[in-house]
């Protein structure tokens, strides 16, 4: 009776799932870089756009910046928030340091919707949050209709 050669490794299933897991942890072992652009969460506060029937408000989370160091633009209906928020301390422990906020300059922009009216804007910066309100103009302004019943 002829016997096939079969090739035989010391790999088993349960190997290749380790290799698969080492594969996976180094995904996620990855050290970002601290700016990696414009979008990034580092360096890009967030940002919130709501609408009512009278008005749209932003809201952008600032902790630790100064009005002085803030410049906000609205042309052609795109609202542009810039800014800077300096580095005020670090904390070191032996060889490294932990800095867990971020710091530097930054840039939000965002489209509004055509109602609004870019001659009644009010900005206010409250305990770290920026909120930024913009009246809708009267004609774009949502028209209630009553309806009558015959």
């Amino acid at each position: 009776m002829a016997r096939d050669l079969v090739r035989r490794t010391t790999d088993t299933w349960l190997d290749e799932l380790d290799r698969i897991q080492e594969e996976i942890n180094r995904v996620f072992d990855l050290v970002w870089p601290e700016t990696t652009g414009l979008f990034d969460r580092v360096t890009s506060p967030s940002l919130d756009v709501m609408e009512t029937d009278n008005e749209v408000i932003v809201s952008c989370d600032l902790p630790g910046v100064s009005e002085k160091d803030l410049d906000i633009t609205l042309t052609n209906n795109v609202l542009t928030i810039k800014g800077e928020k300096k580095d005020e301390k670090e904390e070191k422990k032996g060889d490294y340091y932990r800095k867990e906020s971020w710091s530097g300059a930054f840039q939000r922009t965002v489209s509004l919707p055509d109602s609004i009216d870019p001659d009644a804007v009010k900005a206010e910066l409250k305990n770290g949050v920026l909120t930024i309100t913009i009246a809708k103009r009267e004609e774009k302004k949502p028209k209630k209709i009553a309806v009558q019943v015959k």
